[in-house]
């Protein structure tokens, strides 16, 4: 079975996972009975499950998000998966993910916390906690967001900056070949630091690269086939190795940012706050004065709060930044005509964000490395808060919904070629630039990510400003044609490992 063939691929450590299964499936086997029980026509349809392992016979847990995909063309848009002993509905293609995540917004708005996002958050924080919490943290998060980021002319100027670092660490290479991991993590992450802390870090500094490699390592472990075994099964704890390596990573890195904070309690203006944790900390500081106890300006709120925004803010755009690069060098013509459009319109000044409106070709390849590269195929799992109707079906109250968002940025009914890298996706016959309805990179409704905003001028201006100044190609003796665009599956796509040469143009 693909299931069998998954676990024992993934060497001795899952060997012992795969026996404390298999010996929970026997205990199972002999003390319940677990079968699809028939929940009346009403229900979404999906495959019959095993007991206790549901689907897992039939799923592939290293492309977790493309078995599911093939699952639709079968069962249709809306259907039934069995991951373990929990069911999950699957919603796939752009009309289906619009009504739920939309049009049925409140209906699809809790998020469904998995065991090993609970381990570390407990219901704190934005991105994996419901109710009051969720409403008050999301609140102040784009609150603060607008105040320091999103649509303020001090983000742009934070991002305009570091794109001058970017640009010298690249020209440190001289034209060679490189790895883009690092240094595009690095400006991005600094970005969101200066946002939050009103700190920079040099790209040499070790605190740095500690805080790229942790997001970069739990960004791969989320996806690991055991951690995905761990969120069904809780019980088998003991035996991932690499849940433990999550839960370490995320404590350093509440301790990192303790420290930080702790400079900034020592100079805090409540007149003048620097950044995000500055205003988090005002607002706990005036509630303890008022003699609120059940305040949720607490410390847990703090650290995942500023978790998740390091998190959301790092990853996913520095990925999607390295996979614009390779697609530059992958497609030669495309990139030349990119920088023909910023040398014609903008010439060598600095870019800024308001030249979006004036450089279309230029957008619409930004905006097609992010339906191209599908950074974030299954988006985080929701939950429904009501029993509510989905096309013709009753979905029951706390039911665990996966939107494929990758259904969405691949619809074979939204996009001419979906499977391909095409910027005339989002051009229409006079070359200007038009939005497309499918175009949900960054999920949609009620927990769409909330530093949208802040990401696309991220990658407007990062993409522009080195386009503007280098030249990418693949290294001496590759061919464009060898350039490999298959993704590394984890809880996002990255791009394979790769090097790239950054020529500096004259």
């Amino acid at each position: 079975m693909a299931f069998i063939e998954t676990l024992l691929s993934q060497g001795s450590g899952t060997g012992t996972v795969l026996g404390a299964l298999l010996l929970c499936l026997v205990i199972y086997l002999f003390s319940i009975s677990y079968s699809s029980r028939d929940e009346g026509n009403n229900y979404p349809p999906g495959p019959k499950p095993l007991p206790l392992l549901g689907n897992l016979h039939i799923l592939n847990l290293k492309k977790t998000y493309m078995s599911l995909c093939e699952l639709s063309k079968q069962y249709g848009s809306v259907y039934t998966v069995h991951f373990g002993p929990k069911k999950v509905l699957i919603l796939s293609g752009y009309k289906t993910v619009k009504q739920a995540l939309v049009n049925l917004s409140e209906e699809f708005g809790d998020r469904d916390v998995t065991p090993i996002f609970h381990d570390f958050n407990q219901g704190y924080g934005i991105v994996f906690s419901n109710g009051e919490n969720w409403r008050e943290m999301r609140r102040f998060a784009l609150s603060s967001l607008r105040d320091f980021g999103m649509g303020k002319r001090r983000s742009e100027e934070i991002i305009t900056e570091e794109t001058k670092y970017l640009k010298e660490e690249f020209e440190k290479f001289e034209g060679k070949p490189f790895e883009t991991t690092l240094p595009a993590a690095m400006a991005v992450s600094n970005v969101i630091s200066d946002i939050i802390f009103s700190t920079r870090f040099e790209y040499s500094n070790t605190k740095l690269h500690h805080i790229v490699q942790r997001s970069h390592e739990n960004t791969r472990l989320f996806g690991s086939t055991s951690v995905q075994l761990y969120n069904m099964f809780p019980w088998i704890r003991p035996f991932v190795a690499n849940q433990k390596r999550i839960v370490n990573n995320v404590k350093e890195a509440f301790k990192q940012s303790e420290e930080i904070i702790k400079g900034l309690k020592k100079t805090l203006n409540p007149l003048d706050p620097r950044g995000i944790a500055d205003c988090f900390l005002i607002r706990q500081q005036k509630e303890e004065e008022s003699g609120k106890t059940d305040s949720l300006y607490n410390s847990m709120n703090l650290h995942c709060t500023i978790n998740n925004l390091f998190g959301a803010g790092t990853d996913t755009t520095a990925t999607t930044l390295r996979w614009s690069l390779l697609l530059m060098a992958k497609y030669p013509e495309i990139q030349a005509r990119v920088q023909d459009e910023i040398d014609r319109v903008i010439g060598g000044r600095q870019p800024v964000v308001e030249d979006r409106k004036i450089l279309p070709y230029t957008d619409a390849v930004i905006h097609e490395t992010q339906r191209f590269a599908n950074v974030l195929p299954l988006n985080s799992p929701h939950q429904t808060t009501c029993d509510v109707h989905l096309n013709g079906y009753l979905i029951k109250k706390g039911t665990s919904v996966w939107p494929l968002l990758a259904s969405v940025l691949r619809d074979e009914n939204e996009w001419e070629t979906p499977d391909s890298f095409n910027p005339n996706h989002f051009l229409n016959e006079q070359g200007q630039f038009v939005k497309r309805d499918a175009f949900m990179p960054f999920s949609a409704g009620r927990r769409v990510c909330p530093g949208e905003g802040l990401a696309r001028m991220e990658l407007f201006l990062f993409f522009t400003s080195l386009l503007q100044h280098f030249r990418f190609t693949p290294p001496p003796g590759v061919s464009e044609d060898e350039l490999d665009l298959s993704p590394v599956v984890g809880f996002t796509l990255n791009p394979a490992p790769h090097k790239l040469c950054a020529v500096k143009r004259s």
